[in-house]
């Protein structure tokens, strides 16, 4: 099931936290020895930040204990670095095609896969942050703190991409991963559609209504506040359709 609604958004706004998020949905879907790498890392993490808190607590620093922890972290750490980057390098083609499509080749767009620990290994990494840590009392480095870096034109997209480009963005991200998905699972997605029109102009919601219709595509739901707008769109496509209308808590069907 992959889902594109306005929440969406919130993958430019927020932090990296619910980037990072979006990508371990994904890998995650096809990976399974990821997750079981990512549940195990989050342990790790928990228990170095608790001992850090602890050192603060009784004011003496244990440097061996420490690094039984940071083991941890490198053990699986370091594979889920891998598999974000492999992944990233296999998803943007995908999202620069499926953002091309939709914008008509307006503009340029890029999505790089930032960490902390791509210019040193992680071991060094985290001896040398390890008197900040201390004084920080939780773990500063790792792949906790990796992130996605979303640009248009080589520009920042939040700051510089306008809502219509930013919609465009996040749709290309979607369909994406639900292409992605879809070759590695060898089964299409579920595409859920939530309110497309939301700052998108005419042209845009055409091409991926056009996009969506590919054949690769499992079944897909789109829901809008206006009656007729997408019948009409389809029916210029000539494509098959069914129209549910929801009024005060009731569905009615009309073909």
């Amino acid at each position: 099931l992959v889902m594109i609604s306005p929440s969406d958004a919130l993958l430019i706004i927020e932090g990296s936290d619910v980037r990072r998020r979006f990508l371990d949905l994904i890998i995650s879907q096809y990976d399974r020895a990821y997750l079981d790498q990512l549940i195990n890392y989050n342990k790790a993490l928990s228990q170095r930040n608790r001992l850090l808190k602890k050192f603060m607590e009784i004011r003496r620093f244990d440097e061996s204990s420490l690094e039984i922890w940071d083991q941890q972290l490198i053990q699986y750490g370091e594979p889920i670095a891998k598999a974000r980057r492999e992944f990233v390098d296999a998803f943007v083609p995908l999202f620069q095609k499926n953002y091309e499509e939709i914008s008509g080749r307006a503009e340029r767009v890029s999505l790089k896969y930032q960490s902390p620990i791509e210019e040193i290994s992680f071991e060094e990494a985290l001896k040398q942050s390890r008197d900040r840590d201390r004084r920080l009392t939780y773990s500063s480095v790792g792949i906790h703190k990796d992130d996605l870096e979303f640009s248009i034109e080589d520009k920042h997209l939040k700051k510089f991409g306008s809502q219509g480009q930013q919609k465009t963005f996040l749709l290309a991200l979607k369909l994406a991963q639900a292409e992605f998905l879809k070759n590695h699972k060898e089964v299409a997605p579920i595409l859920l559609l939530d309110d497309i029109y939301d700052k998108l102009d005419e042209e845009r919601v055409a091409k991926l209504m056009q996009i969506v219709q590919k054949d690769w595509f499992g079944q897909v739901f789109i829901s809008d506040t206006h009656l007729d707008r997408l019948p009409q769109l389809f029916e210029s496509f000539g494509t098959d359709y069914r129209r549910f209308v929801i009024k005060e808590g009731e569905v009615r069907d009309e073909k």
